[in-house]
């Protein structure tokens, strides 16, 4: 059964790739009419010095003139079939690379589609490895093919025909050995293909813990998992090993296979050529030693392609496994695309309501239920509750990173799914714990949210965010160039950064999620300031777990598995004694 399933995935795979060569269908054929060429090019040079070896008929007895003649003209052709071949080379080249451009492309495109669920249910290494690893081995398979396939099927059907007019009995001695190298080819190929599978799978898992324990080597190191980590690589190295020699072994079975076949197609060539000069009465075929040399060289020239065609058959098995994990992930389900009908968000006020929403990461456990929040204009919402209670969650229902499955949730008055993603999370400033810096300079970094900002504006929202101080301390300042992720950066550096972000940008709503959870105590004091100037007249949604940065926020929601508990200013929380004031007071016991 799981033989017959990866056989149709395979087909199905194969036929896909076909769809995607379809574009180059002029170059293809080009690269088809260079093959003939090449394949005439190669299989005249033989006639030719079969010809060359007649002429000379005995000792004093040569045809030095004709001999001339030949020889120029095999120089001439064997130059020009070098010319055609690398005009093929490059042609194949332009086809194959243009493939994996547009699969790259196609794959990119379609990551920045998917839904969070997808990312956070796959390591980024396992997705980073399909996107690159695969599709280079992808390509190389590929490559192989047009180098290979095309000129190898024309010279076994050219030099068949060639030798049948030559002399059929050497043909068809030739011809009914040749099965064998097929039969060779086909078993070693519905061997291989599940192995390579496996090992691009091992691979996927491989790239993942390397990424994984490379982002966190801190972590790994500040708690002495060296050893562990070292033993999972090991497991996982000694299973890509098995499995990389278990495929290499069976392909690499393919060419001493081959060449065994070849040997014995070239060893009936020589018996019944020479028999047939030995025995002239007795065959029907008269021919002289010229000839031979010619089919000799033939029977070569006729069993060479096997040998490159089998071994091109045994890695598109590795480019199909390869292409099929590609496909898989362009075929994951994207997110749902905005509607024709979508609004695009314009002159926002600010106005927020949560309507008997409901959602959950898993079907069978809810987390938020029937959940309804109202926050007007301007309001500065407060979100706080212990750890699993829902507040990111509700971040991510106001982005739209995930949708809502009941209810609805209105910004102005639209349905969020009513309008563009775009254009709503346009709407919103968001500063999360989790910072992210991309590779270029600090100015880059700081204009990601308005690109057109001018180098006073950058500046003077680095300054109302403190972070100028240490931007003019860097070497370059502003064109100092950080590496992924910050570089060298502190975390509360990196924070200030982002905030400094959104500072520049100036949205009509905000997001704060811990914002300033990796920040001094006495900066902290100063980003809270210049966090009210920015949130004056923009609604403001703070998450927040130090419950002293946000008792001047206009409304608290107090949240406990999923649901609002309690509700209202700080003032009216702590008089009311309940959950929040136990909360509020535990951050200050003693």
């Amino acid at each position: 059964m799981k033989k017959t399933v990866k056989k149709a995935n395979s087909k199905k795979t194969m036929k896909r790739v076909l769809r995607q060569l379809k574009k180059y269908t002029p170059l293809i054929v080009l690269s088809i009419f260079l093959a003939v060429l090449t394949v005439a090019g190669n299989l005249i040079p033989p006639i030719m010095f079969g010809n060359a070896i007649d002429c000379i008929i005995d000792q004093g007895n040569v045809n030095f003139a004709s001999l001339v003649v030949i020889s120029f003209v095999i120089a001439a052709i064997i130059a020009v079939t070098a010319v055609v071949q690398w005009l093929m080379s490059a042609i194949n080249n332009r086809i194959v690379y243009g493939v994996i451009n547009d699969i790259r492309k196609e794959a990119f495109s379609h990551l920045q589609d998917l839904p969070l669920k997808y990312i956070d249910g796959h390591s980024y290494g396992d997705i980073v490895s399909r996107c690159v690893a695969d599709v280079d081995q992808f390509a190389d398979g590929l490559l192989m093919g047009f180098t290979q396939l095309f000129t190898g099927v024309i010279t076994i059907v050219v030099t068949l025909v060639i030798m049948f007019i030559y002399n059929w009995i050497i043909a068809l001695a030739v011809f009914f050995i040749t099965p064998l190298s097929l039969f060779v080819a086909k078993f070693i190929a519905s061997h291989t293909y599940s192995m390579f599978v496996k090992t691009s799978k091992i691979r996927g898992e491989q790239t993942a813990f390397i990424e994984e324990m490379t982002g966190n080597l801190k972590v790994v190191q500040a708690f002495g998992r060296e050893d562990e980590n070292q033993e999972k690589f090991d497991e996982i190295n000694d299973r890509l090993t098995k499995a990389s020699l278990s495929s290499i072994f069976y392909s690499s079975l393919t060419n001493p296979c081959t060449r065994f076949v070849n040997a014995i197609v070239y060893a009936a060539v020589a018996l019944a050529g020479a028999l047939t000069l030995i025995y002239p009465s007795v065959l029907p075929v008269k021919f002289g030693v010229g000839k031979l040399t010619t089919l000799l060289s033939y029977s070569n020239q006729y069993t060479k392609p096997f040998n490159e065609i089998s071994g091109v058959v045994t890695e598109f098995q590795n480019a199909i496994a390869c292409a099929e994990r590609i496909y898989e992930l362009i075929d994951e389900p994207a997110q749902i695309p905005d509607g024709d009908d979508a609004a695009t968000l314009k002159d926002v006020k600010g106005s927020v309501e949560f309507k008997d929403v409901s959602f959950s990461y898993e079907a069978d456990k809810q987390l938020i239920k029937n959940l309804s929040i109202s926050a007007k204009a301007g309001q500065r919402i407060a979100i706080v509750g212990p750890t699993g209670c829902g507040k990111t969650t509700l971040i991510n229902l106001l982005m739209r990173f995930y949708d809502v499955d009941g209810g609805a949730i209105y910004v102005d008055g639209n349905e969020t799914r009513s309008v563009t993603r775009k254009s709503l999370r346009k709407s919103y400033g968001m500063v999360l714990q989790d910072t992210w810096l991309k590779s270029g300079t600090i100015k880059d970094n700081i204009k990601i949210g308005k690109t057109d900002a001018t180098d006073e504006e950058v500046i003077a929202a680095a300054k109302a965010t403190h972070s100028h101080s240490f931007i003019m301390q860097m070497a370059n300042g502003y064109d100092t160039v950080i590496g992924e992720d910050g570089g060298s950066l502190s975390q509360g550096q990196k924070q200030l950064l982002c905030i400094t972000r959104i500072m520049l940008a100036l949205p009509p709503m905000l997001i704060l999620d811990e914002a300033t959870s990796s920040i001094d105590t006495r900066t902290e004091m100063k980003i809270q300031r210049a966090f009210a100037t920015l949130m004056q007249g923009r609604t403001s949604f703070i998450v927040a777990h130090r419950l002293s940065t946000i008792k001047e926020a206009d409304l608290i929601l107090v949240m406990k598995d999923g649901n609002i508990i309690e509700q209202g200013t700080h003032l009216q929380l702590m008089e009311k004694g309940g959950f929040y004031s136990n909360l509020y007071n535990s951050q200050f016991a003693i």
